[in-house]
């Protein structure tokens, strides 16, 4: 199973897709690049990743991001940076899929998405099993999806 775009190897959870198209391990654990696919409306809790630095490279379609305070939208070709500490969170808002490579230096935090899918957590449902498994992956959740304020 895979989705349309991303193919064999890709994994659903919450309606957003995941492939790794650079794991951690092939680049000496440098960074890792997920490309990703989601939903209209889809976006995560506001949160903070402690130990990397996260680029999003939209490839398609148009999101929100909240990055420290400020809202900021977005489009195919255009990139945003969230330096590691600070708090942030996304969501698409174009009224189709939305591709884009979630890429973190230094690379391990694909492996929550992995475990999410492979566990269909729930939000917020399993928010106790959530933050736990986040955890390992110096992932804090510090407030709400855009959208549910």
């Amino acid at each position: 199973m895979g989705h349309p775009e991303l193919g064999e190897g890709a994994f659903e959870w919450l309606g957003t897709w995941y492939k790794p198209s650079l794991q951690t391990d092939a680049s000496g654990g440098t960074l890792s690049i997920t490309d990703s696919v989601g939903q209209p409306g889809s976006g995560p809790p506001r949160h903070v990743h402690d130990d990397a630095d996260e680029t999003f490279v939209m490839l398609s379609g148009k999101a929100e991001f909240w990055l420290y305070g400020t809202l900021m939208q977005r489009v195919a070709g255009e990139t945003v940076f969230v330096p590691r500490g600070k708090e942030r969170t996304f969501r698409v808002i174009s009224e189709e899929e939305s591709r884009y490579l979630v890429i973190m230096t230094p690379g391990g935090f694909e492996g929550f998405f992995a475990e999410m899918a492979s566990g269909q957590c729930r939000i917020p449902e399993d928010m106790d099993n959530i933050v736990e498994i986040a955890g390992k992956y110096h992932l804090r959740f510090t407030g709400p999806p855009l959208g549910a304020e």
